[in-house]
């Protein structure tokens, strides 16, 4: 198994989340390809939100922070074994999370369908030194006022708001 990133393989789709290829993820970001990801947001027993700070050798939205775990979908992998694989690589947690909705998003850097997941832990985590500087807990009303002073991961942040919505309006 490869140990850089920017080789691992990833399932390209098209629009309707067909699979139409499979590329180095490197590939797939210079040439913003459509893939799949998978976003887990992570509450503790007094409903904040977990963010973290990605590091600053990240491929995409490096040094912002983030209020979802989670990431790309290696080949031929489910939306359900990624969630899970992500959450053990970044948090060091073993958790089946919660399957919430599928999101869609794409900008300037990414073009993505992703499904959105829900852990609820208290911690303490094993932060991946690859991926996260640091986290902490916030209360989710905070997390818009931070978004505004500090850099965020749109795609999250737009996961985050559909979540408010769907499960707090």
């Amino acid at each position: 198994m490869t140990t850089d990133p920017g080789e691992e393989l990833v399932d390209v789709i098209d629009d309707q989340g067909r699979i139409v290829d499979t590329l180095p993820r490197r590939e797939i970001r210079r040439r913003r390809l459509g893939h799949r990801c998978v976003y887990v947001l992570v509450f503790n027993s007094k409903g904040e939100l977990f963010i973290h700070l990605r590091t600053p050798t990240k491929d995409v939205y490096p040094s912002h922070w983030d209020v979802c775990v989670g990431g790309v979908l290696a080949a031929g992998e489910s939306f359900d074994a990624a969630a899970r694989r992500e959450v053990a690589e970044e948090l060091g947690l073993d958790v089946d999370p919660d399957r919430l909705f599928p999101f869609h998003y794409s900008d300037a850097s990414t073009a993505v369908q992703g499904m959105v997941y829900r852990v609820a832990h208290d911690g303490p985590f094993q932060l991946q030194p690859e991926e996260i500087v640091r986290g902490e807990f916030v209360p989710p009303q905070d997390v818009p006022g931070r978004a505004a002073q500090e850099p965020f991961c749109p795609d999250a942040l737009s996961v985050f708001m559909e979540y408010m919505r769907r499960f707090h309006s």
